[in-house]
């Protein structure tokens, strides 16, 4: 890719390429992000449903120790609920200084709802960016003030709104708002994010890809599943969830890594709710890392993942 095609968002960022590591819960950490930030894209911190306070203060310290880190742009994304249940979460992530704080898994779609921190993200000098899985959602977050809109494709890994095709959104947002829109699902090559610049992002916003990486939190047992994964392999379901008692909010399931305990209670969340042996069941083996069982979140891009690699190199990729 041509850095010709740098958005003008992108090159504000100071990036080198329009390149934006998604926040991942428990995957995207400082080593990560730094890694990313230094290969030019934007590295980002996820604070998932586990986030705390001593989560981010320890990535924060991996990303201080990442070597050619210092003064280079970061971001931190964090879960709209989760704040809502430990606000001294936003306050942390705001005094690290990054260059741009996403929350998401908020109430877009009600006026006025889920819009208080953008203030206080363009206070401390940071850029405030929300996903949408509709176009209605995206402009009811650009009237509220974000400075970006990630429209988040239903192929994408993780917890979302799993709606509409990338393609279609992506379209639908460009023309719905006026301010940059990042494109995230299933983006894992070159040609994956010449397209959505050709069809107006200002940049990707990219997940799975980088899940595997090195400097990722991603266990090695986690991993391997991802190697060996395929986009046929993928699901959307809140059996994960449910099995943890995770409170996720049903709007908001997730794009994951099938297993037999998986395919066993989809469809059947009620039950698996009410099944206190196979909840402690699937509990223990979480403790244990046995992903024959426990699922692993990923994009219908997964299959792009062929080996562990430094995060530089899947940048170097995706350019």
């Amino acid at each position: 890719m041509s850095d010709r095609r740098l958005s003008d968002w992108a090159a504000a960022l100071g990036l080198a390429a329009p390149i934006v590591c998604a926040p991942m819960g428990g995957v995207a950490g400082g080593r990560l992000a730094a890694a990313v930030t230094r290969a030019g894209g934007l590295g980002m911190i996820g604070m998932g449903s586990a986030g705390s306070v001593p989560a981010l203060e320890r990535e924060l310290r991996a990303l201080d120790a990442g070597a050619g880190s210092g003064g280079a742009p970061f971001g931190i994304g964090l879960v709209a609920w989760g704040i809502a249940r430990d606000p001294e979460l936003l306050d942390r992530a705001l005094a690290a200084g990054p260059a741009l704080v996403s929350v998401s898994f908020g109430d877009w779609e009600s006026p006025g709802g889920d819009a208080a921190w953008i203030e206080r993200v363009h206070a401390v000098g940071a850029q405030a960016v929300t996903q949408a899985a509709t176009a209605d959602e995206a402009k009811r977050a650009a009237d509220a003030g974000v400075d970006a809109v990630v429209a988040r494709g239903r192929e994408g890994g993780g917890h979302g709104d799993h709606r509409e095709p990338l393609h279609a959104l992506l379209a639908e947002v460009v023309r719905a708002v006026d301010v940059p829109v990042l494109a995230a699902g299933a983006i894992g090559s070159a040609r994956d994010v010449e397209r959505v610049l050709d069809a107006g992002a200002a940049a990707a916003w990219v997940g799975t890809a980088f899940a595997a990486c090195e400097e990722a939190l991603t266990p090695p047992g986690a991993r391997e599943a991802l190697i060996r994964g395929s986009g046929a392999d993928t699901l959307v379901t809140r059996v994960y969830d449910v099995a943890l008692e995770r409170p996720w909010p049903r709007r908001f399931p997730e794009r994951l890594l099938r297993t037999p305990f998986v395919d066993r209670w989809h469809g059947r969340e009620e039950a698996l709710a009410n099944d206190a042996a196979a909840r402690a069941a699937f509990a223990a083996a979480v403790d244990a890392g046995d992903y024959s069982i426990v699922p692993v979140d990923a994009g219908e891009g997964v299959g792009g993942v062929t080996r562990v690699r430094p995060a530089a190199e899947v940048v170097a990729l995706l350019r």
